[in-house]
This record gives structure tokens, sequence and C-alpha cells, in this order.
């Protein structure tokens, strides 16, 4: 925690505290979120904050604009409530007046949770802390704060407003969650120092971060086999010349995900020997699963996991791994039958004698929903991208924000 600020470091009390956690969350198709391990954590902060009198102005983000996900945050208010015991009140409001008489109208030691910050239009643009401190976020609730908390590690890796925009205006410390990953991950930089990276399982609904970590661990040197599954597995596919089907293609035009095509060739092309894809996928047929091998594709139904050859292939790999890492579900684990492979290869990397990290709020929801235990695993983050960005030895903004020169 080098030239980093704590909770320990600071009197909060009768100080308005801005605090952004990252509570983002599985929703399913009925709107309804998950309450999974950030929940947890993100309240011990808060509640630490609570108890010393601050008064708690919670931020936090739900999805992305466009997605089934990107929804308000009153759910995540009542889960906070439930957990901490004591009232979070819900602002449906970010900036404007609902929002700032709230603030105004609080006593020491009480809670409230903003609304969505990605309902500002300014919100997710990259920008430097300096230009962030000009966002709509910062000139309109920075006046009615004392200081901030960054306790938001899984998106510590994004420049984006509510993450870096209030380091530049008010004094800024590391909440719990972040002090705690910090300190955890360094300690996997210098174990991994002395052993080369193995193998790394990336998967899950977000292939920009898992192909941007393979484009520099890959050029590196240091990540010796890449098993790709999820998205990125069916991109990679893709690559290798096969066509999936009607309705995954179309599924991946809606989302944006075939912009990523030109990279993953790059990506196969020159490093073929360490990326290994899919060998047979599982589709739903009329709300069964079915799995074909490539030779089948394309396919008339849409593809939601891998299928047995592949994850006893990738399982065989994992076992001989001296280090694993694992980022994103295999799957759509939500889906009964279609959590097959992601259990597959969990219990693989669990079952491993070597270093085993995982991490990424979906994996760890798959694995409360599939009862696998934390403690089967070296190190479990609650981070995603965040967390292998950390490990590739990119500087996260909202870190190196918080840091004191």
């Amino acid at each position: 925690m080098k030239n980093i600020l704590t909770l320990d470091d600071v009197n909060v009390r009768g100080k308005t505290v801005i605090v952004r956690v990252d509570i983002n969350s599985p929703v399913d198709k009925k709107g309804k979120i998950e309450i999974t391990e950030r929940f947890f954590t993100a309240a011990k902060t808060i509640e630490e904050l609570s108890k010393k009198k601050a008064k708690v102005v919670v931020l936090a983000h739900q999805g992305r604009r466009g997605n089934p996900d990107f929804i308000h945050l009153n759910q995540h208010a009542r889960a906070l409530s439930k957990i901490i015991g004591k009232e979070v009140k819900f602002v449906p409001d970010v900036i404007g007046e609902k929002a700032k008489s709230s603030i105004k109208k609080m006593k020491s030691g009480d809670i409230l949770l903003l609304d969505n910050v990605r309902l500002l239009d300014d919100e997710t643009i990259e920008k430097s802390p300096k230009d962030h401190a000009k966002s709509s976020i910062v000139i309109n609730i920075s006046p009615f704060a004392d200081l901030f908390v960054n306790d938001a590690f899984s998106a510590a890796h994004r420049s984006h407003a509510s993450i870096v925009g209030f380091t530049a205006v008010l004094p800024s410390y590391a909440g719990r969650t972040m002090e705690k990953e910090i300190k955890a991950l360094q300690k996997v930089i210098t174990r991994m120092k002395v052993s080369k990276h193995d193998t790394f399982v990336l998967g899950g609904a977000k292939p920009e971060d898992p192909i941007e970590i393979m484009k520099f661990m890959l050029k590196r040197g240091t990540l010796e086999t890449v098993l790709t599954c999820g998205i990125v597995g069916e991109l990679f596919l893709i690559a290798s010349g096969y066509n999936l089907g009607k309705k995954t293609m179309n599924f991946l035009k809606k989302r944006g995900f075939l912009k990523s095509l030109e990279d993953v060739k790059r990506l196969l092309k020159k490093y073929k020997k360490k990326i290994v894809i899919p060998i047979d996928v599982a589709v739903d047929k009329n709300g069964k699963r079915i799995e074909i091998d490539l030779d089948q594709l394309p396919t008339n139904s849409l593809i939601l996991d891998i299928g047995t050859r592949t994850f006893m292939k990738y399982a065989s790999i994992i076992t001989k791994s001296k280090d694993v890492v694992m980022k994103g579900p295999v799957g759509v684990y939500e889906n009964n039958g279609f959590e097959i492979g992601t259990k597959a290869i969990i219990e693989a990397i669990a079952n491993c004698d070597g270093f085993t990290l995982i991490g990424g709020g979906h994996t760890l929801a798959a694995m409360k929903k599939l009862k696998i235990e934390k403690d089967r695993f070296s190190h479990v983050s609650l981070g995603g991208g965040a967390l292998i960005t950390f490990l590739s030895g990119k500087k996260m903004p909202g870190i190196e924000t918080l840091r004191r020169v």
C-alpha cells in the first residue's frame, strides 16, 4: 500500500464522505438483481464509515447503457440495508436537486445511495483526473463532501468520472475492499516474479478486457496457455473460420462484440500455439442442452456453453499447470443445463495443486450458485478486468489517483 492512505489515516466523524463502491450485479430476465459477494464487502466499508458517525454518500454503477442489466439502484439499496442492518436510503437522482437536498439533510451515521452513475453521459468517458474534475458528477456533488473513499477495486482500471474525478478536488482514501485487494494481489505479483504465468482461462460476456490482456501478456512472453471460452471463445472460433450460425452471430453483432474480431484474428495468427479454442459447444434447442462438434456448425440454435469434450480437454491442461488464473464464466451459467462447463472448469481449478487465482463479479456469482467454496482457491478477487490489469503490471487509474507523491 505504498503512498496510499486508508480509513486508518482519517477521522470521518461528522464529515460527509463520498464512497464509490462496485455492487454491479447480474440481473435475471425479470429484472431482479443477484446479491453477490461484492455487496457484502462493500457493506463492510459503508458500515464502518456509518459507525464512525460519517454521513455516507454511496456511488455505484449497474450495467452498461443499452444493455438489459442497465437499471436503477433501488434494489441495491434494499440489499445493502438488509446486510448492514440499517437503512440505506435510495435517492432516484444522481446530480439533481433531489440528490443535493438529500445530502444536505443527512445526519451523522446516515447512509444514502444515489442512482446509477452511468445515467450520466460523461461518466464513462475515459479522461484524466484533472479533466474529470470538470465532469457533471464532480462539479455537482463534491461541494457537499469533505472527502472521497474509493472502494471499487473491480472498477479501478477505468478512468471514469466517479472513480478518478473526486481525487482531484477532495482528500482521498482507499476503502477496506480496495485495501484488501491491493495487499493480496501484491503478494501474487511477488510470487509470479519467480514463477511464470502458466494458464489463463478467459471467458465471460465482456471480451474487450481479455483480448487486451492477451495482447499484452502474450507479447511479453509470460503467458504460456490461454483457454478461451464464453464470448471470447466464440470470437476465436469465428476467427478460425467457423460459421456459428445466424442466432449466435446476430447476438454477437447486436452486442457489438464483432468489433473485436480483427484483434482476435491477429492474436490467433501470431500466437496460435498458445491459444486453445473449444472443440465442441452446447446449444439451446427447445429448452434443452444439446452438444455439437465443430463440424456440425453452423447451428440454428444459440450457443450457450462449451461441450463436454472441451471442458475435459481444458481440465487436463489445468491439472498440469503451476499457476492458473480465471476471469469470467465459461458459459451462460444462469440457465439450467448450461452451468455445466463453468462448474467443470472451476472445479478443475479448485483441484489443481498449483497456485490458483479466480476473479470477476460474474465468476463469483457462478461460484455462489454452484456452491463452490472460496477457500478452495489461493485467492479469490472481486475484480475481473481490474484483476487481470493489475496482474499484468499495468497502472490502474483508480489506484494511481489515490497515491500520494
